[in-house]
């Protein structure tokens, strides 16, 4: 490898992580200066999106380079269905291992597997279940009750520190203890200013820091490429001390709500601010309450990444790698009267995205800012991109973002994101009596105009430019600008949509590049001739040939052209 060549990949991605909860994105009080010093090496993406609010579809697009209809996997328990290609299927066969260290929320198609006569536990079925990456530490911290992670490895080494119980990640990472002496846990908002009871070198996120540097000790000369998938600052917003006496109520960023909000509100809105969650974070108080340790679990994250990025440097692995930062998704917490993430606000669809390309030609690039409108379906292409595999358009949805990084301007770069929520396993689906298949809602977001387009109801509308605090919904207008916006994205969302993305095993290219000389026959059954005489001159001075400008192609062609052949001359 020559010097500063990208041998390997570090994808780091946060759960739950707001793009406004950075100082490089513009936190006032909320100081993050390892992620600002990646920045200064690389690029910020400004206007980055998500496929999806809610972590299990938007995790399935970064990892496949694929919108949620694409995929299929439009909810956090529906499995990501086996066939499906993912980063490490498309980096495997160049040489690259594909790890895993942390969380994917992905669920394994074991009826698809078992189907197909696939062992869940075999090499292969591993990696189908761990959406593509070979696991080195898969950790979802998700409460062994719910079946999803009876008991990851977290907690045995929890066990190992004397931090004793049936799942020591709840009863000491996720809990606190009270002036009374009470164990309380995180699960209840009330105690996210509360320090844990873990101390902080033994908390989430150092310990899978240590687990990624791990790793990169034992990956030998192997090129990879490691995603790095922190829990946190996901709930519970428990963070252990010193960071949970770090930040103030005062130090968080002001509520963004308003009353008219709630006059007369999108029936779908409506429903959704009427969750539990919803209602709670709209209570006095508990916004501030959360956002301490929240801001507290950040700030970790920062530190724990300084901690890696000089384990790296001391290896002289800066020169090789590189580093991508972004979340699957960021969290209402209490904005416009909404908990979790169920809608299309920037507060839950716009995630942070930072790019460090150790590659020369991005040094033009280097402590800047794009405001170039980028997908999570674009990580996948550009990781493909880095370790030199043709582009797959007709397999990934995304675009590699190389030639952003390296200053270019293409010529063809989108003009809209696109995101898509499947509501249907939520309350809000029972409430509006609303049937499954008709749960959806989808949003294109041009830069300034964001409409959203449901089955049954009338459509949304914010207009940025005017209300960048998406405020006032502009759906039900009938200003001749709004009316216009509408219907001109509703096309391009049509449009959009119209595109076939399921054709993933004939690629475009050799679509686009094969020539054929007009056959004789299908298959040795004559199809169109009138009669003999007819088929005797087609034949006449007949050479069945396909042709392709691209030698990857050609060899492919010329076993057709055989075949071909062969059928001609029987």
């Amino acid at each position: 490898m020559t010097k500063r060549q990208v041998k390997n990949i570090l994808f780091i991605m946060c759960d739950q992580l707001r793009a406004d909860h950075l100082s490089c994105f513009g936190h006032p009080t909320l100081k993050t200066p390892n992620l600002d010093a990646l920045a200064r090496k690389g690029v910020l993406f400004e206007r980055a999106y998500v496929q999806s609010p809610v972590c299990g579809p938007s995790r399935m697009s970064y990892y496949t380079g694929r919108y949620v209809h694409s995929h299929g996997a439009s909810w956090n328990f529906v499995p990501l269905k086996v066939g499906e290609m993912t980063i490490g299927d498309h980096l495997r066969p160049l040489g690259v291992q594909s790890a895993l260290v942390g969380k994917t929320h992905m669920r394994a198609d074991l009826s698809g597997m078992a189907r197909l006569g696939i062992d869940p536990n075999s090499k292969i079925g591993r990696r189908i279940s761990e959406c593509g990456f070979d696991p080195y530490e898969r950790d979802d911290g998700i409460h062994p009750y719910s079946g999803h992670d009876p008991d990851p490895a977290y907690n045995q080494y929890l066990r190992d520190q004397g931090f004793d119980g049936d799942n020591p990640w709840e009863e000491w990472a996720n809990s606190t203890v009270d002036t009374e002496g009470n164990t309380r846990s995180g699960w209840f908002l009330k105690y996210s200013n509360q320090a844990a009871r873990v101390p902080e070198e033994h908390s989430e996120t150092p310990y899978i820091t240590r687990r990624a540097m791990d790793f990169i000790q034992e990956a030998g000369t192997q090129p990879w490429c490691m995603h790095l998938s922190y829990i946190k600052p996901h709930w519970p917003y428990m963070a252990p001390e010193p960071y949970a006496s770090m930040f103030k109520p005062s130090d968080a960023l002001p509520v963004a709500r308003s009353e008219e909000e709630r006059l007369d509100p999108h029936p779908v809105y409506e429903a959704m601010m009427q969750h539990r969650v919803s209602q709670t974070f709209s209570r006095d108080g508990v916004r501030e309450t959360v956002m301490c340790g929240y801001m507290g679990l950040i700030k970790q994250i920062d530190d724990q990444l300084g901690v890696l990025f000089s384990f790296m440097e001391e290896r002289g692995l800066m020169e090789n790698t590189m580093i991508v930062f972004t979340a699957d998704h960021g969290d209402y917490m209490g904005d416009h009267w909404m908990g979790e993430k169920d809608l299309f606000h920037e507060a839950v669809i716009r995630v942070p995205l930072i790019v460090y390309d150790p590659d020369p030609r991005a040094d033009n690039t280097r402590n800047t800012r794009s405001q170039a409108l980028v997908e999570a379906v674009d990580l996948a292409p550009t990781f493909l991109d880095v370790y030199g595999g043709p582009a797959v358009p007709h397999v990934m949805d995304g675009r590699s973002l190389r030639p952003l990084l390296f200053g270019e301007q293409p010529h063809n770069w989108r003009d809209a994101v696109i995101c898509e929520y499947d509501y249907s396993f939520q309350d809000a689906r029972i409430d509006l009596q609303t049937a499954p298949r008709r749960a959806w809602m989808r949003m294109i977001f041009d830069g300034r105009w964001k409409y959203v387009l449901f089955e049954d109801f009338r459509p949304m509308l914010y207009d940025l430019q005017t209300d960048p605090q998406e405020f006032k919904d502009l759906g039900a207008s009938q200003n001749p600008e709004h009316i216009e916006a509408r219907a001109r994205l509703h096309e391009a969302l049509f449009q959009w949509a119209r595109q076939p993305r399921q054709r993933v095993t004939v690629t475009d290219e050799v679509i686009e590049s094969v020539e054929v000389q007009p056959r004789i026959s299908e298959g040795g059954i004559l199809i169109g001739y009138w009669d003999e005489a007819d088929l005797a001159k087609a034949r006449q001075g007949f050479k069945p040939r396909f042709a392709s400008t691209n030698p990857l192609v050609q060899p492919t062609l010329d076993r057709l052209t055989a075949q071909q052949g062969d059928t001609h001359h029987a």
